[in-house]
This record gives structure tokens, C-alpha cells and sequence, in this order.
């Protein structure tokens, strides 16, 4: 039974990162409750808002701290063999930052348009969604107990962001709505899964997933308009002061959900179920979206 174990832990591993970093004890994802949302907003927000600015610095030298930036959050949320708040919501920081950065260098210095950059996020969202699915056989948050399932949710995380990005420049810039108008566009669009899983029954792993997406053009539009100069249809506060702005609401949100703990995700009691891919959990929580049974 021990050899059987160990076998199935390094299974779940991440190549180069199972080698040097723990494997996870528990959950590694926040509950799905109101203030996930408000925080998540805030960083795409502040993470919209730092990318901008750090392109002052140039490709080399701003694109250089985003992927340091970036490399820090990986190491200490991996590090952690559960959910801390601090770690989880640093690295989502991190991640909003470059994935900024990421899907603006396509458009800015490779010249795609933002309607192809949007194109090309999504089918690489729904390749990694894919490839999750066939290999854990669960998209489902509450699932996230192994490091390849941790893996494939940050890959997510990323893809979302690199799209959320590129779609909410799209209707502010290509479509020339304005920032504004995008991100009470998007204020609309976002409750659409939510009254979709209330009223028509909608599947709540892919209502909380297609919320998520449109978190991103949602707090980055409002994080524009804020920033931007009255020529772009912002009202130019500056992308340096709205990026310490969001960075101060947000680190005061996290830091109240790691004293207090509201968002941690109540314990399974088969956690050694939970490390095997395809495992049944069928025990719904309140405060997020209720599982599925593995097919």
C-alpha cells in the first residue's frame, strides 16, 4: 500500500517542480465565496494597471521584472502544501501582471490584432481545458490537490488572463466602445453564467469558469478608464498611482482573508481519494460551485 502510494504521488507531479518543491497536503485553491470575486477583480485591476506602466521600462527591463515577478509567485505558491492566502493571491498578482504583458508584446511589438489575439487565447484556454479534463478527468476547483492538477489550474489562470486582456482591449479599441463602456459591458456579461446556473440549471464548474474569464476584461476596462489619458477616453490618474491603488485594496482584502480564513475550503475527510485522477468526490460546499462525479 505504501509503494502504491508513493507511485500515484509522483504520478501527480510536475516535471523539474515535483523534484524540488513539496507535494501538496490539502487544497491548494480558495473557496468560491463573494470576496474571491471582489479580490479577483481588484487584480486583474492593479495587475492591467502594473503591466502598463512597467512597459515604461521598456521590453528588456519591464518584461524582465514581470517574468521575475512571476518566477517568485510560482516558487511560493508551490512551496506551500496547502492554501495560504498570501502566496495564492501574490502569485494571481503575478500572473495578471504578465499575462498583460504577454497578450499586449503580441499585439504591440508581433502586430497581431487584438480580434486574432483573442482567436488565439481562447483556443489555448480551451486546449489547456482539454487537456485537463482528459487527464484528470474533473475541471472542478475542489479538485486541486496534486501538483499536476495545480499545474493545469495555473496554466488556466494564465490563459484567462492573456484573453481577458486582449478581448477587453478589443471592444474598448478595435470596437471603440471606450474603456467605460467595456467594463459595464462586461459588468453585464459576468452575472449571464450566473443566472444561467440559477435559472437554467447550468453546469456551476463551467458557470464559475466562464465567470472567471470575464473577470479579467471587467476590472482591466475599469482599471483603463481610471489610468488612461481623457484622449483614450480615461479620465488620467496614471497607470503608477492606479497600480498602487489596486495593490493596496487588494493587499488589505488578502490579508483580512489569511487572519480570518473565510475562503478556506472544508476538509474532505478522503483526501487519499482525492490524489488519484478520476476520483469520485460528489459533496458539494456551500459558498462556491458544487462538484461533479468523475466520468
Amino acid at each position: 500500500m505504501i509503494e502504491s502510494r508513493d507511485l500515484s504521488t509522483r504520478d501527480a507531479e510536475l516535471p523539474l517542480i515535483g523534484r524540488f518543491l513539496p507535494a501538496p497536503l490539502g487544497a491548494k485553491v480558495p473557496e468560491v465565496i463573494l470576496l474571491f470575486w471582489v479580490v479577483k477583480i481588484l487584480t486583474t485591476a492593479g495587475g492591467e494597471a502594473t503591466s502598463d506602466y512597467l512597459k515604461s521600462y521598456g521590453n528588456i527591463g519591464g518584461g524582465g521584472l514581470e517574468v521575475l515577478v512571476i518566477v517568485v509567485g510560482l516558487v511560493l505558491q508551490f512551496a506551500t502544501r496547502r492554501y495560504r492566502a498570501f502566496a495564492y493571491w501574490f502569485f494571481a498578482y503575478a500572473i495578471a501582471i504578465t499575462g498583460t504583458g504577454v497578450a499586449d508584446f503580441l499585439h504591440l511589438d508581433v502586430h497581431i490584432p487584438y480580434a486574432g489575439t483573442t482567436v488565439l487565447w481562447a483556443l489555448i484556454l480551451l486546449a489547456i481545458f482539454w487537456l485537463w479534463q482528459r487527464s484528470e478527468h474533473t475541471l472542478s476547483i475542489h479538485s486541486v490537490t496534486t501538483q499536476r492538477r495545480e499545474g493545469f489550474y495555473w496554466a488556466t489562470v494564465f490563459a484567462t488572463f492573456a484573453l481577458g486582456t486582449a478581448l477587453g482591449d478589443l471592444t474598448a479599441i478595435s470596437l471603440n466602445l471606450g474603456y467605460l463602456d467595456s467594463g459595464i459591458l462586461f459588468g453585464v456579461v459576468i452575472m449571464i453564467p450566473a443566472l444561467a446556473r440559477w435559472r437554467l440549471g447550468l453546469n456551476g464548474i463551467a458557470a464559475f469558469w466562464l465567470s472567471y474569464v470575464v473577470t479579467r476584461p471587467l476590472g482591466a476596462s475599469f482599471a483603463d478608464y481610471i489610468s488612461k489619458s481623457r484622449s483614450l477616453s480615461g479620465i488620467n490618474f496614471g497607470d503608477g498611482p492606479t497600480a498602487i491603488v489596486f495593490a493596496l485594496a487588494v493587499f488589505a482584502l488578502v490579508l483580512y482573508l489569511a487572519i480570518a480564513r473565510p475562503d478556506i475550503q472544508a476538509p474532505l475527510g478522503i483526501h487519499a481519494e482525492q490524489t488519484q485522477p478520476g476520483a469520485t468526490v460528489a459533496a458539494p460546499r456551500s459558498g462556491g460551485e458544487p462538484e461533479l462525479e468523475a466520468e
